[in-house]
């Protein structure tokens, strides 16, 4: 588990989630992990609701950490714009990986198309990691469905909380970011 520096561990109480948030909680502990666990939790609780692009953006960064197998800090350069949703990502990038804004360790592409994907140094080892096209294609699909069924009331908002809990739960950074070397 990456050590931040303040907590020894992440052992909460269930009674400190929301139910829905309980009731996926041991299954995904033991499938992705207490590390993962953890910085989706944190991410989504400093972004300020649990979103599907933060969840990403943390599952993300904890599949770097894992793939450059050092404990150099990451440099990271994000595709996901400054404006929500997808530059929700990047609140995930940052609290999973420790590249914060703050410590200047983080910038974010000014290119047009906004997308989940970074490109991650650590040292002398570069990649670039992006999410798989057919997840895109069911989070666009799930989207306009809840745009069509809720509009953007507050069902709507539900109806995301619900898919991004789905998400968390359910998909494996393993399976669903591609990643290219670089060096």
């Amino acid at each position: 588990m990456m050590n931040h520096g303040t907590l020894e561990n992440f052992r909460l109480p269930e009674a400190c989630y929301t139910p829905a948030v309980r009731a996926i909680m041991k299954e995904t502990q033991q499938r992705f992990g207490l590390d993962e666990w953890r910085v989706v939790v944190l991410t989504n609780e400093i972004h300020g609701h649990l979103g599907i692009y933060s969840t990403l953006g943390a599952k993300m960064g904890c599949m770097a950490r894992e793939y450059a197998a050092t404990a150099e800090e990451p440099h990271v350069l994000s595709f996901a714009g400054v404006v929500p949703p997808v530059s929700c990502f990047n609140d995930g990038l940052q609290i999973s990986t420790g590249a914060t804004v703050g410590h200047g360790l983080i910038s974010v592409a000014d290119e047009e198309e906004k997308r989940p994907e970074a490109v991650f140094r650590f040292g002398e080892k570069s990649f670039r990691m992006c999410l798989r096209e057919e997840y895109a294609r069911q989070i666009a699909c799930d989207i306009r469905s809840g745009v069509e069924q809720f509009g953007h009331m507050p069902a709507y908002w539900a109806y995301v909380r619900e898919l991004a809990i789905r998400y968390w739960s359910e998909w494996d950074r393993h399976e669903i970011f591609s990643i290219e070397p670089l060096d």
